[in-house]
């Protein structure tokens, strides 16, 4: 039973990961309608399947025509899908308006516009999607929908036209006849909206490089990215006097925005940020305010920042801000010539209606604080406790645990008249793992609060799904210090509440993991999902394995040797020892499937450690090819 639920509820993990966004797309891709799919999966570069057809090919100002999305074939479906109208000429504005369906399929969302896109409400399966949209009373000429669809997670096309559209005064031409029964041809072009290649978009020959160190400060992300020219995301900081200019330019995985924040200590919180953010086709700059505790960022007037120059294209953000030497936010004064500052890189996927939102694309703080007058590359703060939280803690769940709870379940009556410590031998190394479980998992809890500092304000279920797994751990061997005799009657309740309290540790845990994949600060490649995978199967498939040779062993002594210890009451582990007299049928079978398990999982947990601690492993290689090709 326990099998049956861990591989279940993991893989109903797996499934939910697999899924499109199952909101709809976030506004923050209004302009480059590029899915924020993580492990920056690339759209599909064939042709699409799907197509756009619209009733009428004239409408007036004003007035409604059906539009809709559909695929080649009746049978071909798609989960998730973002719609808009644009004009055919710079800057390419979204125009017009959409009504809401009755069959609820469909999410109206605003793109520097009211109801002027729409996106799935579910990723759930679907054939057509019909949608009335209403054209402009304030333009004329010709619109094309523009749209991306995803048939999954991994496949999506991105950027799929419609014939256009002509809006024309209202009389002038009604929309007459409805959607073409016949098919136009696709388009033998590619979508027009490609995106950046999937290596790094700031390329190594970008001048935002030049005199890093040297007449400016510079700081990067990812780790080391700055003597490569390679970065994913990057701020420069150039003193002229009594003015000090910030460039800050992202192309990692299509941001809502790019920021860098001025702070006295490492930490987000009480620091003035500079915010740049595509809006409309645009880059616009704010300054603002951020608290901790619950994380926000708080707009305030920007009257010591200018914007000198920007550009967005591809997805790449770029902005260039003078900023005031002495200014005074909320209070708190900064002075750029005399104070040393750290920087706090950050940039997120989302943005609020008056402020941006959590950082969780990436966030990075400088390893030391330093006067901005002072060209230097920075480093980013060690993240060795966020390693050591993470090898702990798989350590605990996909070793220890997994060993401790498979040895309590089928080896209560092998190594018979063989001691440890005075008791047998399954009991000695069950109580050894799982002290180890307890106490890497206490650590790897205490780490992690010790580095946060609090809460962890990421949207993601890992924090809460790891408190509640270290909450229970706590309290298992207190249980198991005060559990009754095995005579007593109480011995049943204590039974179930120590099974029941080990696997639904052990489950929860492992299903934080599969979370902690997807957190910004891991910075972990997707395919570890896989070997998570792996170790489920394997682990469920030892189960059955371990319960079949119980079977046997049952039918060859005549009774019931592995059972459930909630249903079975045996006798005490000294009198179980002296009583029998040589192992149960088939124990030298099963230590040998013992032994075959545990250098397997102990395998898996070595990989799995190995790759969080050197993580972000993709990195690492991109930038030993980088330097191979250079």
């Amino acid at each position: 039973m326990l099998s049956f639920a861990l591989l279940s509820t993991v893989l109903l993990v797996i499934l939910h990961l697999s899924q499109p966004l199952p909101n709809g797309a976030p506004e923050s891709v209004c302009f480059t309608l590029m899915p924020f799919h993580g492990g920056g999966i690339p759209p599909q570069n064939d042709v699409s399947p799907f197509d756009i057809q619209t009733t009428a090919s004239t409408v007036g100002q004003g007035q409604t025509l059906l539009v809709e999305i559909e695929g080649l074939t009746s049978e071909l479906k798609f989960g998730g899908f973002m719609l808009q109208a644009r004009s055919v000429t710079p800057p390419y504005a979204v125009v017009g308006r959409f009504n809401p369906t009755s069959d609820g399929l469909v999410k109206l969302i605003n793109c520097n516009g009211q109801d002027n896109t729409i996106t799935h409400v579910s990723p759930s399966g679907k054939s057509r999607i019909s949608v009335e949209w209403e054209a402009p009373q304030d333009y004329l000429g010709p619109v094309v929908f523009n749209a991306t669809v995803a048939q999954d997670y991994a496949h999506f096309w991105v950027g799929i036209e419609s014939e256009p559209v002509q809006v024309v005064p209202r009389g002038a031409a009604p929309p007459t006849g409805g959607i073409s029964t016949t098919r136009r041809p696709f388009s033998s072009t590619r979508p027009v909206y490609e995106p950046a290649p999937v290596q790094s978009k700031i390329l190594s020959t970008d001048t935002i490089y030049d005199g890093c160190g040297t007449t400016k400060s510079c700081f990067g992300f990812p780790d080391n990215c700055l003597s490569a020219r390679q970065c994913q995301v990057i701020t420069t900081v150039t003193a002229r006097g009594e003015r000090f200019y910030f460039e800050l330019k992202s192309g990692h995985m299509n941001p809502a925005y790019v920021a860098v924040g001025l702070s006295t200590d490492n930490r987000m919180m009480d620091d003035s940020i500079i915010e740049c953010i595509p809006q409309g086709g645009v880059v616009n700059v704010y300054a603002s305010w951020t608290t901790a505790r619950p994380y926000s960022a708080i707009r305030q007037p920007g009257n010591h920042l200018r914007l000198l120059n920007s550009s967005f294209s591809d997805g790449v953000i770029y902005c260039n801000v003078e900023r005031d030497a002495k200014s005074t936010v909320m209070g708190k004064q900064f002075d750029l010539l005399n104070n040393e500052y750290y920087l706090l890189l950050c940039s997120g996927s989302n943005i609020r209606d008056n402020s941006i939102a959590f950082h969780d694309i990436m966030f990075r703080p400088t390893s030391r604080s330093a006067r901005l007058t002072d060209p230097t590359n920075f480093e980013a703060a060690s993240v060795l406790l966020y390693r050591l939280h993470g090898a702990f803690m798989l350590v605990a769940w996909i070793g220890t645990a997994s060993a401790g709870i498979l040895i309590a379940r089928y080896f209560k009556q092998t190594w018979v008249g063989s001691q440890m410590c005075g008791k047998d031998q399954w009991f000695a190394w069950h109580r050894v793992l799982m002290v180890s479980t307890w106490t890497l998992t206490m650590a790897g809890f205490i780490i992690i609060f010790v580095q946060v500092q609090g809460w962890s304000q990421a949207q993601n279920p890992h924090a809460i799904l790891g408190l509640v797994t270290t909450i229970i751990c706590f309290l298992q061997p207190i249980g198991a210090f005060f559990r009754p005799h095995p005579g007593s009657s109480n011995r049943p309740y204590f039974n179930w509440g120590h099974w029941f309290g080990g696997n639904a540790a052990h489950i929860l845990a492992i299903v934080a993991i599969f979370f902690a994949v997807k957190l910004p600060r891991a910075e972990l490649p997707e395919w570890m999902d896989w070997i998570l995978v792996a170790f489920v199967a394997f682990h469920v498939f030892m189960h059955f394995v371990f319960s079949i040779a119980g079977c046997a062993s049952d039918r060859s002594s005549g009774q019931r040797i592995t059972a459930f210890p909630m249903t079975d009451m045996t006798p005490s582990r000294s009198s179980m020892g002296s009583e029998r007299k040589q192992d149960a049928p088939y124990s030298r079978l099963r230590k040998i499937l013992l032994g075959f398990y545990l250098t397997i999982i102990t395998l898996f947990t070595i990989a799995l450690v190995v790759i969080s601690v050197l993580a972000p492993i993709e990195t690492a290689v991109s930038e030993i090819t980088t330097k191979i090709s250079n």
